[in-house]
């Protein structure tokens, strides 16, 4: 093999080893960690500014890894890149961001070191709900009758030592007990349709909870 020939196998390898070129097109970020063995680790963008927020798309990540104590491990939706500790240099990764969250940290020093940026449309978690019932004083058993599907906090006051108050329904079965006195509280994941809320010592104390 002529010498021209190993040279263009020996760039093919360093090549392979650090992730391909930059595409020509692609937005460049800058990911550093380690500077002078010191526990920062920054991804900014080509003015300088920190990562917060991107648009979907490809981008290529210039890594400067400088230290062996730490490394920089990017992680997320259709991505999951990372440095080794121990070894120091620079890698190019050329990646493909999508909605969603990504996070970067050293792996070593996770609680300390780490960062996160959001890309495109994130979606947002709905509120939890405050749902509120009780049983008691006497022959009085309440909760409230509708609520939407999805995660709920239910504040029970159990004010009788004769009756209590028993939840049912798709994925739930909660109940205080019956000689049980005190405020108790549920977290409980609701589905749509109707759940029942009883005392299991008198049936006659009843009722429904709608969920849509």
């Amino acid at each position: 093999m002529s010498r021209y020939g190993v040279v263009l196998l020996l760039l093919a390898a360093v090549v392979a080893v650090l992730g391909g070129p930059a595409a020509a097109d692609n937005p460049v970020l800058q990911a550093r960690v380690g500077e002078n063995d010191s526990f920062a680790i920054t991804l900014t963008d080509a003015s300088g500014a920190k990562v917060t927020h991107l648009d979907p798309g490809d981008y290529t990540i210039q890594v400067n890894d400088l230290s062996d104590l730490h490394n920089f491990d990017l992680t997320g939706p259709g991505v999951s890149k990372a440095t080794d500790v121990i070894d120091i240099g620079q890698q190019t990764w050329n990646v493909t961001f999508t909605n969603g969250t990504y996070t970067y940290v050293c792996d070593v020093h996770a609680a300390t070191m780490k960062g996160r940026f959001t890309v495109g449309v994130v979606p947002t978690t709905p509120p939890t709900q405050k749902l509120a019932g009780g049983v008691g004083p006497g022959a009085h058993i309440s909760l409230t009758r509708s609520a939407k599907a999805g995660k709920a906090v239910l504040t029970i006051r159990d004010r009788s030592k004769k009756d209590n108050l028993h939840l049912t329904g798709p994925g739930v079965n909660k109940k205080t007990g019956i000689a049980f006195t005190g405020t108790v509280t549920w977290t409980v994941t609701l589905k749509a349709g109707t759940y029942a809320f009883r005392s299991d010592a008198h049936k006659a104390l009843r009722g429904t909870l709608k969920v849509s």
